[in-house]
């Protein structure tokens, strides 16, 4: 079986592959290394700040975008004409998408430095024996992987997510096309992308999945008079932390007390502080910085419940299905959130979470409010959470998707390598 497994070397291209907001990313190909198969990583940049405890794996991934521009541009038209008919296609594919965003556009001719740098992808795929190229993210990696695709002759995945297509979306049809596959983590952004253009046979939905690590002893459900909430995210808009402190300045008067932590790093910080200051909060809100992953899971079974409150951005930005809420819900937290993007397809109001209105402070305190008041709802929303998310969202489930779009056995079991029962 070893010699089998061995034969398919996959490549794992996203635009920052080790970053902190991209665990994700890493989670999942160390899961396909779990069950057999080897990953070669490679990201499109040098990440500005590497996830905590994920040092090891810097060694091992590729940069893209790594010496001067200069250099790349001069390597690339070197070793182009090497790959032959594949060069033919690849050009003839960056003509015509250059036709399409517009000649005098400067999308278009960065296009053109992406082809250049997609034959420094596609050398690698090559030296390194790979089998398939799956890319994270269908804007600036998903074009580089295209153009390395027919250079090599290396079928490539795009997994979408969320800003890739609703903000930066371009050729989304065509990428589509020259793909194996397009997959997409909701049912919501793939009505999103069919009529964006993508046809309905090319698009798959495959979660983000998390590894479920089963929480040691139940957790304590009854009624008290200090309740601890937490939230996790980088601190921008889209995150709707603003909205969330808000919400807990309009249940200061309830029976009881709450104490909010918040987890996470980034450009709003200062003025979120600020805004917890002007509200009087700074007793109650605690501001805990970045956490590293493998400190998630403590961090998650201190909290009686975890709100995220998600809503677009001023350019139209949203999230997809955070992976954060799924964590909370596989350790029995009880979760909050909003009605936006795929979001319901993971919180079912009422069934496995609650939803409030997005951008609404006021809509998200009545249903904190509703959960802290009620011992009996939290735990009902717990236990049907955990089994949603391990039936559709835990990463063994979804691993077997991918693997089954991208047309490579599942060598081992689900059962061999999941964590369920730690």
């Amino acid at each position: 079986m070893t010699n089998a497994v061995n034969r398919f070397v996959i490549a794992y291209l996203a635009p920052e592959t080790l970053a902190p907001w991209a665990t994700f990313v890493y989670e999942e190909f160390l899961g396909l290394e779990r069950r057999g198969l080897s990953v070669i990583p490679i990201s499109v940049h040098r990440p500005h700040e590497v996830g905590r405890g994920q040092e090891a794996l810097v060694v091992r991934t590729l940069i893209l975008y790594d010496g001067s521009k200069l250099g790349m541009l001069i390597q690339g038209l070197a070793w182009a004409p090497r790959f032959g008919r594949g060069a033919g296609k690849a050009l003839r594919w960056l003509a015509s998408d250059m036709v399409e965003q517009g000649l005098l556009k400067s999308q278009s001719w960065k296009l053109a430095f992406q082809f250049l740098t997609a034959v420094r992808l596609a050398r690698l795929l090559k030296q390194h024996h790979c089998v398939h190229l799956h890319v994270h993210f269908a804007h600036v990696s998903t074009q580089i992987a295209m153009y390395a695709s027919a250079l090599s002759g290396i079928p490539f995945t795009v997994m979408a997510h969320a800003n890739d297509i609703f903000e930066r979306g371009m050729l989304l049809s065509r990428k589509a096309e020259r793909a194996l596959k397009m997959l997409t983590i909701s049912e919501y952004n793939r009505s999103y992308l069919e009529r964006m253009g993508v046809a309905a046979d090319k698009l798959a939905v495959v979660r983000c999945g998390v590894s479920l690590v089963m929480r040691p002893t139940a957790p304590d459900f009854e009624r008290r008079d200090r309740y601890r909430i937490g939230t996790l995210g980088r601190l921008v808009e889209k995150k709707g932390m603003d909205v969330l402190i808000r919400a807990v300045a309009e249940l200061r008067d309830r029976p009881y007390r709450i104490e909010l932590s918040i987890a996470g790093d980034g450009p709003l910080r200062n003025e979120l502080e600020a805004l917890v200051r002007s509200l009087d909060l700074t007793d109650t809100v605690h501001f805990e910085g970045s956490i590293a992953h493998s400190q998630v899971t403590d961090w998650m079974r201190s909290l009686d419940a975890f709100v995220l409150a998600c809503r677009k951005d001023v350019r139209g930005d949203m999230d997809g299905i955070p992976v954060v809420l799924m964590e909370a819900m596989s350790q029995s937290v009880p979760v909050i959130s909003t009605r936006l993007s795929g979001i319901p397809e993971l919180v079912l109001h009422e069934e496995t979470g609650l939803l409030a209105d997005p951008g609404y402070h006021l809509s998200l305190a009545a249903q904190i409010d509703r959960l802290l008041e009620s011992a009996e709802l939290r735990s009902d929303l717990a236990g049907r959470a955990l089994n949603h998310v391990r039936r559709e969202f835990s990463q063994d489930v979804n691993l077997d998707r991918l693997l089954r779009h991208i047309g490579i056995p599942s060598f081992l079991p689900a059962s061999s390598s999941r964590q369920l029962h730690r």
